[in-house]
């Protein structure tokens, strides 16, 4: 059901905006993961990875694309301080904009260089504070989820009808989302292992996410 018949015109404005943008800094994105495989995989990004320049000749590239992730992470926080009205509708833009980014990085791959092939090929997905891996399947279930929910919290909020989240709330939202983290982390250990497949938990991973939904579901149910 479309939501703009009774979201406030201002309101639809800033939440296309914050979309538009995550679009466009999905490709940046992707371009810049274009550069970057061109330099440290010549012959194929193809798992396990043959190398990682976490110790080489490299590894300044490595610290200027440490520093690149983290200055995504400040401008997202910049573009969600200027979208939103209030915490709840900068916590909303933050989460759209990163979910919409982690979705068209991989659609613009697939347009650029027609990967990924699967949605079950393994990709570095984060390198802060150490390197996170993964079937692409994984981020992008984390990333619809929090579009769904976010889009639902910004709407909310901008109609008057505020979701309120208790400080157990907030910390069974944080426990999960660092299960998830921590299925991410442990796999990024195994990206050069034969058996890289069978080092990322599906269990541990299912229970961060399904925990983050029916929390979600909790909080969304209450009028």
């Amino acid at each position: 059901m479309s939501i703009s018949p009774i979201l406030p015109k201002t309101a639809m404005s800033r939440f296309w905006l914050v979309v538009i943008l995550a679009i466009a800094f999905g490709y940046i994105e992707a371009a810049v993961v274009v550069y970057l495989r061109q330099i440290f995989h010549p012959a194929g990004f193809v798992f396990p990875l043959t190398s990682f320049p976490l110790i080489t000749e490299s590894n300044r590239i490595l610290l200027i694309e440490v520093a690149r992730e983290a200055a995504t992470i400040v401008l997202i926080f910049a573009a969600c301080f200027l979208a939103g009205q209030n915490r709840r509708q900068r916590l909303a833009c933050f989460m759209i904009i990163f979910a919409v980014w982690d979705i068209f990085y991989y659609v613009w791959l697939k347009v650029i260089l027609d990967w990924p092939a699967s949605i079950m090929d393994w990709d570095v997905l984060f390198l802060i504070p150490c390197p996170w891996a993964g079937p692409v399947l994984a981020p992008v279930l984390v990333s619809l989820t929090m579009l769904v929910f976010a889009t639902l919290i910004f709407y909310r909020d901008c109609v008057g009808k505020p979701i309120r989240v208790s400080l157990w709330g907030w910390l069974g939202f944080l426990l999960f989302s660092v299960i998830m983290v921590v299925s991410f982390c442990i796999a990024g250990q195994y990206m050069q292992s034969s058996d890289y497949t069978e080092r990322f938990s599906w269990p541990l991973f299912a229970i961060g996410l399904l925990g983050v939904i029916m929390l979600s579901v909790k909080y969304f149910s209450r009028r």
